[in-house]
């Protein structure tokens, strides 16, 4: 039995109908009987999510189906955002296990570390290569949560998203066979199936990487022994004249996933915001803590480095072993039509590179990642899981 998937993506509000057929179609390009289905629903279509979840089981002949409520929806070649709808997904899997794993806020905010995990959820390190994972916004600690994760589980990458639209509280946010469910997390586990990730920061490095050599939480005051803030400012400095324009507001730090790393790269950052800069001190604050010892190197984000670092990293993972034949797609909401100026931008660069494969997401109050061997909670950014042969 041959891996194969089938997507469709309809527009509008629910009639049941559409459902069925848009799940038969699916099922029909699928080839056969599917392990699992991914499906996104726009937030209009919550009153009527156990009629939708019946039909698309029924009609698509899913025995495991996950999702969650999108604000805006993705399909193969084609962006919605903030169209009512639907986008499924489904993929057959041969000789994968796939393991759904609920999480509670309570179990977040009981757990004692890594080892927790492995106990609550009954999956120890050697059960899992991949998880996908989708997450209410609101749950409290996911990045505490995520940190304690990606020891429990260290060579399996999470990539997913943070549910959108679904109101305050985001109950009802997360779909798992035939019901919604008030959970602070949703994680599949899959074993045995080759999972590819690629995590598009919209970043290019720009100016030098430098040690901080010092900080303290998220100031950091000194990179190679020099005031970050002056730094800082001739990375600025150095800029050509037309990227400066580009940079103003669009400047973020970027903090080396690994300090082994000699050649420095897209993709080999963890971007985070700077959120102020003190030239009497010369300190800079960024958006999460930072550390003696760590690389940091300033980054610029606008459409066009956006869709450039998309573009190189969807290259280079589509050549890397193993051909895609299905994709799931979380995008920010803060990129899509108003940043980059165009309708589908993140969904037909993929196609354009990958082919048009089956393909299903969302747009994200927050994408899940890997950057370098952990994973983290990102903004602004395209997390993507390519499903290969």
């Amino acid at each position: 039995m041959e891996t194969c998937a089938g997507s469709r993506l309809i527009l509008g509000e629910f009639r049941e109908s559409a459902v069925a057929a848009a799940a038969e179609q699916a099922l029909a390009e699928c080839g056969g009987q599917p392990t699992c289905g991914f499906l996104f629903l726009s937030p209009s279509w919550l009153p009527q999510i156990p009629e939708v979840l019946d039909l698309v089981r029924l009609h698509g002949r899913i025995p495991l189906l996950i999702g969650s409520v999108g604000a805006g929806l993705i399909g193969r070649n084609q962006e919605a955002e903030g169209v009512a709808g639907m986008s499924l997904l489904l993929v057959r899997l041969p000789e994968t296990k796939l393991t759904p794993v609920l999480i509670s806020s309570e179990q977040i905010e009981e757990s004692t570390g890594p080892a927790y995990w492995q106990m609550e959820t009954g999956i120890g390190p050697d059960d899992v290569d991949s998880w996908i994972v989708l997450a209410n916004p609101y749950a409290p600690n996911l990045e505490r949560w995520l940190a304690e994760w990606n020891v429990a589980f260290p060579d399996a990458p999470s990539i997913g998203g943070l549910s959108s639209g679904a109101g305050d509280g985001g109950e009802k946010a997360l779909l798992l066979d035939g019901k919604a469910i008030d959970a602070a997390v949703l994680a599949l586990a899959v074993k045995g199936g080759k999972v590819r990730t690629i995590v598009s920061q919209g970043c290019k490095p720009v100016g030098e990487p430098f040690t901080i050599t010092q900080a303290e939480d998220n100031l950091v005051y000194a990179l190679g022994s020099r005031p970050a803030y002056q730094v800082l400012s001739e990375t600025f400095n150095g800029l050509s004249e037309e990227e400066k324009e580009r940079a103003r507001g669009n400047l973020f730090a970027g903090l080396a996933a690994s300090e082994y790393v000699a050649d420095l790269k897209r993709g080999d950052f963890l971007v985070r915001n700077l959120l102020g800069a003190d030239p009497q001190t010369g300190a800079v604050a960024i958006g999460t803590r930072a550390r003696t010892g760590q690389t940091l190197q300033y980054q610029l984000r606008d459409k066009i480095t956006a869709h450039a670092d998309l573009v190189e990293l969807a290259k280079m993972k589509g050549r890397r072993g193993g051909e895609p034949f299905a994709s799931l797609v979380f995008s920010c909401n803060g990129r899509g039509h108003r940043f980059f100026g165009v309708p589908d931008h993140d969904a037909a660069t993929l196609a354009e590179i990958l082919g048009p494969v089956p393909s299903a997401g969302l747009f994200c109050n927050g994408e899940i990642g890997p950057i370098g061997n952990a994973s983290y909670l990102h903004g602004y950014t395209a997390s993507v899981a390519l499903f290969c042969k």
